[in-house]
């Protein structure tokens, strides 16, 4: 009888934390790791010769808890080696829902959730009942909280209505939740003041949850931006994870340096923070994250209201119209995803083309198509540097994660790359191309950095008791297929993927088996 179920055979191994790598065997039984050596036997035997074995990858920032229930299969995260993702990022979470029944939701044009919960225990159980083939770490945001006690308003909550919004901390913490997630651009959460982030975020650190923000500012006060999320996690006695770090706009390229070093001043101070990011020069969201805080005040519905007034159209306009004179730039603000409407064949195409072929101005365009589609537009907006990439992955504080979606390998629209190639895009351009990382320091960034910021011990490195999460790729080929003009293309170059044990992809191919799990705190 063989002393392993399964043993991936004669690969070179890239352990996680960094070490050099090495030629080994890795024995897997059950769900877990069984021995890391030479000479292993295994009743299954996985060639790895000429490939990189590694841990799975750690996705710390996806947004797949809108859209896993759907596509529990993980196609687009598989053909990449990611085994776990961390959703309820940005402030969104498809939990607590309000009194009323109204729920907070991303502005999608496609919603495929069920919606048959109504916290974070009743979205857990419709995970496991979907059983996904990746692991999912679940969070709370702070912007569906808010959604649920004020609904689109913007006040500060009474007393009562913060105590309210701290038991729903406690609540997805009691059912399992890793963290609390802010969104400090996105409606209502941009209402949120520091003081009552702060209360938040401290309920979530007392229950040893991670805070992770998406700052409230990306473009020209990103550095006072992070300021405030440092200064919220010190005063609350939180772990910090700065989502998606970047520069947006041509005048603050360069920026990141500064935020960087903030951080790094933080970490000094005892600070336990870090970030994230993701190996692109263009960002995604809903177009209406462009408008003037005061114009979405009250949601959707609301916004719709206004623009349909002349006088509250015009200033909405100026107000987006300084916006692009100042640090955006309309030509870069691609239409991605949008319900059927007017506008659903000009996906691909920028504001300034299509205020070019309407003879008006791109600020005009913009709100006519939040108007006809409902203010549900997903854009790519081009607006970032290169160099701030790899300045900001270089950092060894900083982990790779996508901000991306699990998605079915073809679909509509023109989605952002990064749901289909985050992972296997560092391992190809920022490794083997360009040198920005070497092997073990990407895999590193991908693995035990990201585990380590949830507290998952036995997850993001290869040794003996930790869990059956495992990648092995050709690091000659691994690379993403996916761009932003053809996004539906996925990853090619990882060989085989096991979640929790289970071979989840094997000689490129999926194998219709599914081994993962909801993750809790330990």
């Amino acid at each position: 009888m063989s002393e392993h179920e399964i043993v991936i055979r004669g690969g070179e191994v890239a352990d996680g934390t960094g070490a050099p790598r090495r030629r080994a065997d890795v024995g897997v039984t059950g769900d877990r790791i069984s021995g890391v050596g030479t000479g292993l036997t295994g009743d299954t035997v996985v060639d790895a010769g000429g490939l990189l074995v590694t841990p799975g990858f750690v996705d710390l920032h996806s947004h797949a808890d809108f859209t896993l229930e759907a596509s529990p299969y993980a196609t687009t995260q598989l053909h990449q080696g990611v085994t776990t993702l961390l959703t309820g990022n940005c402030g969104f979470s498809p939990f607590p829902v309000g009194e009323n029944g109204s729920r907070h939701r991303l502005p999608l044009s496609d919603d495929p959730l069920s919606w048959d919960w109504d916290d974070a225990a009743g979205f857990r159980r419709a995970v496991e009942r979907a059983g996904p083939a990746v692991n999912v770490g679940l969070q709370v945001g702070h912007g569906t909280i808010r959604h649920a006690v004020l609904g689109g308003a913007d006040r500060a909550p009474t007393p009562g209505e913060l105590a309210r919004m701290q038991g729903m901390v406690a609540a997805a913490a009691a059912a399992g939740a890793l963290g609390l997630s802010s969104g400090l651009i996105y409606a209502p959460g941009l209402f949120g003041t520091s003081d009552e982030v702060t209360a938040l975020v401290r309920t979530a650190a007392e229950h040893g949850m991670l805070y992770s923000t998406h700052v409230r500012n990306e473009t020209d006060r990103v550095v006072e931006a992070v300021d405030e999320a440092v200064r919220t996690a010190e005063r609350a006695g939180a772990r910090l994870e700065v989502s998606h770090l970047k520069c947006m706009g041509r005048p603050n390229h360069g920026a990141v340096r500064e935020a960087l070093a903030l951080l790094d001043r933080a970490r000094e101070r005892g600070v336990d923070v870090a970030a994230d990011v993701y190996p692109y020069t263009a960002s995604s969201t809903g177009l209406t994250s462009r408008l003037a805080p005061w114009a979405i005040d009250g949601g959707p519905a609301a916004l719709l209201d206004r623009l349909a007034d002349p006088d509250l159209r015009a200033r909405i306009a100026d107000a987006l119209r300084a916006r692009f004179a100042h640090d955006i730039d309309p030509g870069g603000v691609v239409l991605a995803e949008l319900p059927d409407g007017p506008y659903s064949a000009d996906v691909g195409r920028s504001l300034t083309e299509l205020a070019e072929r309407a003879g008006t101005g791109p600020a005009e365009v913009a709100l006519d198509v939040i108007a006809r589609h409902r203010a549900q537009v997903g854009i790519v907006n081009h607006a970032m540097a290169e160099e701030d990439v790899d300045t900001v992955l270089r950092h060894p504080m900083v982990s790779v994660a996508s901000d991306g979606w699990v998605l079915e390998p073809s679909g509509p629209g023109v989605p952002h790359p990064r749901s289909f190639g985050t992972f296997a895009r560092v391992l190809g351009r920022y490794v083997r191309e360009r040198g920005v990382l070497s092997v073990e320091e990407a895999v590193r960034k991908m693995t035990s950095l990201p585990a380590g910021r949830l507290g998952l011990a036995d997850r993001g490195v290869l040794r003996a008791g930790a869990a059956a999460d495992v990648a092995v790729l050709d690091p000659a080929t691994v690379t993403d297929r996916s761009t932003y003009t053809r996004p539906w293309q996925l990853s090619d170059g990882v060989h085989a993927v096991l979640v929790n044990g289970v071979p989840s992809l094997l000689d490129g191919a999926l194998t219709g088996r599914a081994g993962g799990r909801v993750l809790g705190r330990a």
